[in-house]
């Protein structure tokens, strides 16, 4: 079974399918809706061989189904029919739930995804756990004011990097987890990870989506 994994982004697109080497992508944003996107995705992938699809949705996703419209993207992603589109079978998770997937090891981890927003998933003994951490109230804001792009435009990457600090602090605290994933374009910002973390690259999202199908083989081993 060959598989397309789709990462939505609030800047880009990307897609892998089983059995290729490099990814590709289409610029994304504010006038990104469902249509275009998947018109953009088949001309990209116009020459892969794939059967079903995997797609990292940028938002809250419920049974399969998103059900909020993303922030930093078009309209139209609620009640549109994917799998008549494609013209395949197709299942969808949050992002950052894709990309933990990819980043699992085994035990209790936590996913925070530094991108356009904020991220959040639990993965336990294998269950994924998506969570909406990103709006909660937050200082003077929310999580994803202080910790994604506008928090590092805002305040500069000096400040940013010790909000990242706080805010995982204050998480894993609270969450008591065994494993802390931190993944999106913006980790790499970081000069050095907070304690306890390890860094989960964003190709990790199509391994994610593989698995979403294929499966998930755990592991224990710790570290980078």
């Amino acid at each position: 079974m060959n598989v397309l994994a789709i990462d939505v982004g609030g800047t880009h697109v990307k897609i892998l399918a089983t059995g290729q080497r490099q990814h590709t992508e289409l610029a994304s944003g504010p006038t990104l809706t469902p249509k275009k996107m998947i018109a953009g995705v088949k001309k990209l992938a116009r020459d892969w061989k794939y059967d079903v699809v995997a797609m990292g949705y940028p938002g809250p996703v419920l049974h399969g189904r998103p059900v909020a419209e993303p922030h930093n993207l078009g309209r139209g992603w609620v009640g549109f029919n994917y799998a008549k589109a494609f013209r395949r079978p197709v299942k969808i998770v949050n992002d950052a739930a894709m990309q933990a997937l990819g980043s699992y090891r085994g035990e209790k981890m936590l996913f925070l995804g530094l991108g356009t927003g904020l991220g959040t998933t639990m993965i336990v003994d294998g269950i994924v756990e998506p969570m909406e951490l990103a709006h909660l109230p937050y200082r003077k804001a929310t999580y994803e004011d202080y910790v994604g792009l506008r928090g590092l435009l805002k305040f500069g990457k000096k400040k940013w990097r010790k909000h990242v600090e706080d805010v995982v602090a204050k998480l894993a605290a609270a969450l008591e987890v065994d494993d802390i994933v931190l993944g999106g374009g913006n980790a790499t910002k970081l000069e050095k990870l907070p304690p306890g973390c390890r860094v989960g690259y964003n190709a990790n999202a199509f391994l994610g989506g593989f698995r979403l199908w294929k499966g998930v083989r755990k592991r224990k081993a710790r570290g980078t």
